[in-house]
């Protein structure tokens, strides 16, 4: 297991203005995440966790403060960097899924490898998926045909594909029964235990 520092958020400052009155959503956060953690942020609605995880996710841009990939600090990057880095380096599910309505559940995957060509060994890849988070019989599925614990599920699936090296995650379980939360924290840990 990798336990060197993949990503450092160094005093990360975000503020919001709302009818006159400045909200703190992140006030002055640091952490080291390291290969193999999986990190918890918890706390009420409302307190912050999802303009974190932005941050860290360089789709946010703080008011101050650095994340650190490496020796490269994200806040400094363009847009296009950023897009590239994240494209590489991060896999992110979001509460709202964010699964294009016209592509079914297999092609959301593999949207990444539709643009490079047919790669078998990756299309393997996507076949375990599918059935590790029992999205299988799916898997010829439109957004639209899918339960929100079925979308949860496909977004994970999007997300873990290229096996990024952080993976971000914004209330992973919330639509999910007992038994698809367990299913989707087991597949975490697996994919962390495995050096994904």
């Amino acid at each position: 297991m990798n336990e060197e520092k993949v990503i450092v958020l160094d005093h990360l400052h975000k503020s919001y203005r709302k009818n006159e009155q400045e909200i703190r959503a992140v006030d002055d956060f640091s952490l080291d995440l390291r290969g193999g953690e999986i990190i918890a942020v918890c706390g009420p609605s409302g307190c912050g966790k999802t303009s974190l995880l932005l941050l860290a996710g360089g789709l946010l841009a703080p008011d101050s403060g650095r994340v650190l990939a490496g020796s490269r600090n994200i806040v400094g990057m363009n847009a296009n960097q950023k897009a590239q880095w994240r494209s590489t380096y991060c896999g992110f599910v979001f509460q709202q899924y964010h699964l294009v309505p016209y592509l079914t559940v297999y092609e959301k995957i593999l949207a990444p490898e539709l643009a490079l060509g047919k790669d078998e060994q990756r299309r393997k890849g996507a076949d375990e998926l599918c059935a590790a988070l029992g999205i299988d019989d799916r898997r010829n599925h439109y957004p639209g045909e899918l339960s929100a614990g079925e979308k949860q599920r496909t977004a994970l699936a999007r997300a873990l594909f290229p096996g990024p090296a952080v993976l971000f995650a914004d209330e992973i379980t919330g639509n999910l029964d007992g038994k698809n939360a367990d299913l989707v924290l087991g597949l975490l840990n697996k994919y962390r235990d495995e050096g994904g």
